[in-house]
């Protein structure tokens, strides 16, 4: 029997409550706007490529590479990061990102070279890799029974921003050029920042690891919890999982708007538009995609998003003209309903007196590899082989959708974490 009206109504209110409630709506809503920025920018850059490929004269391999750069950096930073959340706590970390990312969005803003592009690159993934970690332990320890909804909510409002700002800067760019369209963003990160800063708690997680009588947590003891921790059957494959997919979007999102540009013969302006849409779609779906991993189970909810994320990828070749390439382009957007899912169902897991070093151990690991997506795809492209490497994707999402059908309920997990503390 269906739930009646009255009573969805209850439950709505009830879940806003428990969001909202005790002033955490307001911390929710500034890491939400950090993520905003943060996630928005890294997806300006790949947008922009057709510009920034005709001021820099650079190989699409070349291109794959430098936006490479900027996932490694991101994923190098992931374990530091994480094993500082343990010990300086969630807000200083978040606000070290935003102002760190800012600085490299001023190192773009006068790049007359090539070689300062990357070292802003470098900066600004090493900036924004500060950002994950403490963003995870925060949301986990301040919603810990509705992790699926908060982390469904700060994702897309990453996703609105890597809608919105691209789309923005590509029309900024046609008539200022991509360095001010990259600049005009400087601003609302330094106002993220006073905000993370004035709303987030200080301190952190009590279940930080413990002092010994040097001051410092026993190596032994947290090498061997983290070992524990990444031998898990279901750590492993969620990790396997999310690294396969990680890799599809970097190559997709790397060179989407290029392969529209010089393949399909969309104006930049269409092009940027139809990278837009795709994170609309995602930021759609990643709002519910949480609740429906709470609802439904996390391994079943990821093996759909991943099995059906492989077929717009397979098709994208065949299609042309600008209403069917919007179609296809929202429906890759569906796959980034996976984010939120896996990183609940992964963080509830990790022990919790060192589960910001586990979980930036666990992000550097899949994020460097997913990042070199975007080289193989731009390397492939060099040769003439863009539908290809679009095939090639599509098959690793199906795989990725295998992986999801053998992945536990996180409950037994969840217990068997809890107990190892």
């Amino acid at each position: 029997m269906s739930p009646s009206p009255r009573s969805t109504l209850a439950g709505l209110r009830a879940t806003l409550r428990d969001v909202h409630g005790d002033g955490r709506g307001w911390t929710l809503l500034a890491v939400a706007a950090g993520w905003f920025f943060v996630l928005g920018l890294r997806f300006v850059v790949p947008a922009l490529l057709p510009a920034i490929t005709r001021d820099f004269p650079v190989s699409n391999a070349t291109a794959g590479a430098a936006i490479t750069l900027l996932w490694v950096t991101y994923a190098m930073t992931q374990f530091p990061a994480g094993a500082l959340v343990d010990r300086l706590g969630e807000r200083r970390l978040l606000v070290a990102s935003v102002l760190v990312g800012a600085a490299g969005l001023v190192g773009y803003a006068f790049s007359p070279t090539f070689g300062v592009f990357l070292a802003a690159t470098a900066a600004f993934g090493f900036g924004s890799g500060l950002y994950g970690p403490p963003r995870g332990i925060v949301l986990s320890r301040t919603f810990p029974d509705r992790d699926g909804l908060a982390f469904g909510g700060v994702l897309a409002a990453g996703s609105l921003g890597a809608a919105l700002l691209p789309a923005i800067a590509t029309g900024i760019a046609t008539t200022a050029g991509w360095r001010t369209a990259i600049a005009v963003t400087i601003p609302g990160f330094l106002v993220v920042a006073l905000a993370l800063w004035r709303v987030v708690p200080g301190g952190h997680s009590s279940d930080a690891v413990p002092a010994t009588d040097g001051g410092t947590a026993s190596l032994r003891a947290v090498a061997v919890t983290v070992a524990d921790a990444i031998r898990s059957r279901r750590v492993g494959l969620a990790v396997l999982g999310a690294t396969l997919m990680l890799f599809i979007f970097q190559g997709l999102t790397a060179f989407f708007t290029t392969y529209l540009v010089t393949v399909k013969d969309l104006s930049p302006g269409t092009a940027g538009l139809l990278f837009g849409l795709l994170f609309v779609s995602g930021a759609l779906w990643q709002s519910v995609g949480g609740g429906l991993a709470d609802r439904y189970g996390h391994g079943t909810v990821l093996a759909a998003v991943a099995l059906f994320g492989a077929l717009p990828l397979a098709v994208l070749p065949f299609v042309s003209g600008t209403l069917a390439l919007a179609v296809v382009a929202a429906l890759l957007g569906i796959r980034l309903s996976m984010g939120p899912v896996s990183n609940a169902y992964i963080v509830s897991l990790l022990p919790t007196r060192i589960r910001g070093t586990v979980w930036g151990l666990l992000r550097t690991i899949f994020f460097t590899v997913g990042a070199f997506g975007s080289t193989v795809v731009g390397t492939m492209a060099d040769r003439a082989l863009f539908a290809e490497a679009f095939f090639l994707l599509a098959g690793l999402s199906a795989l990725a959708g295998v992986v999801y059908l053998f992945l536990p309920a996180r409950e037994g997990g969840r217990e068997r974490a809890s107990g190892a503390d």
